[in-house]
């Protein structure tokens, strides 16, 4: 009987050493989510709770312009970013990959972004690229412009330019999961090409890119979900504007104008966090079924 017991708990004891990340998860993630839910199909704000009012809050959403202007940005996000963030961290990875100090020095400094908080990146480059920012005094010091470039007070500058930064953000953190991959590939597929005459650029094309294609996608859902959902680098660029006339605005903003505040409108918040997750859903669904067609 004291063996049954001993058996058992010991049987207990790991599940224990989980159980308040279960119901940290439980309690912020599950429940919030379905609240969330909840809360789509009602006018509750954030001081009164509602009553159901069905579809209203998306009826509303569809002749909403902000939203519109926010689901473009959204989506000209994933376009424009999700291919760098596939292609220029693998890149990277295979050029710094190797045991020397030198290219641990380069690894630690193109992971070194990744560590800054939101508001030291957004200094930075707000410095940067500011009318009388490095970038611009620079170009004119050179003589190669003779206005300022508007980086910041432009519509599609400013959001090209808050790509930028996210690109810049997340160039270490995947190059680090590509490294990753990298050290799983046989060294023998590189000596076998070489014998064969491959070049370092047919190396990379028919050994390390079929080795790491499974990351390939991996990355590409992360950076597609990660792109849809941007917030910090847009609304620090623009100082929480959202650009200028508000059109520089994303999904993710336009939930926290929405949500936050004495005024805050939690049932309409809530009917776009809802869109987002059918949208970003909808997305990784044809990038699985492309990637189907293209295994078969």
């Amino acid at each position: 009987m004291k063996e049954k017991k001993q058996s058992f708990g010991t049987k207990i004891i790991p599940y224990l050493f989980v159980l308040p990340s279960l119901l940290i998860v439980f309690v912020f993630t599950i429940i919030a989510a379905l609240n969330t839910f909840r809360l789509a199909f009602t006018d509750s704000t954030l001081l009164v709770p509602g009553h159901f009012i069905g579809f209203d809050n998306f009826v509303e959403i569809s002749h909403d312009e902000y939203f519109w202007t926010a689901l473009l940005n959204s989506t000209l996000y994933v376009v424009c970013v999700v291919p760098f963030m596939i292609i220029l961290p693998l890149i990277l990875a295979n050029l710094v990959r190797g045991d020397s100090k030198i290219m641990g020095f380069f690894r630690t400094s193109f992971y070194t972004p990744v560590v800054m908080s939101a508001v030291v990146v957004g200094m930075i480059w707000t410095n940067l690229l500011d009318s009388k920012g490095l970038i611009n005094s620079l170009f004119e010091a050179l003589h190669l412009i003779r206005e300022p470039i508007p980086f910041l007070t432009d519509r599609w500058m400013t959001l090209f330019s808050a790509m930028f930064v996210t690109i810049w953000l997340g160039l270490g953190y995947y190059m680090v999961i590509y490294l990753t991959a990298l050290a799983n590939i046989d060294d023998s597929l590189y000596e076998a090409a070489s014998i064969d005459g491959a070049g370092p650029i047919r190396q990379f094309l028919y050994v390390t890119i079929p080795g790491v294609r499974p990351t390939m996608v991996l990355i590409m859902m992360l950076s597609t979900i990660a792109a849809f959902r941007v917030f910090s680098e847009v609304y620090v660029l623009t100082n929480g504007t959202g650009g200028p006339g508000g059109e520089d605005i994303t999904m993710a903003m336009l939930i926290q104008q929405e949500g936050t505040g004495i005024e805050a409108h939690t049932g309409y918040a809530s009917a776009l966090s809802l869109i987002v997750l059918l949208v970003v859903g909808a997305m990784l669904i044809i990038q699985q079924v492309i990637q189907a067609r293209g295994r078969q």
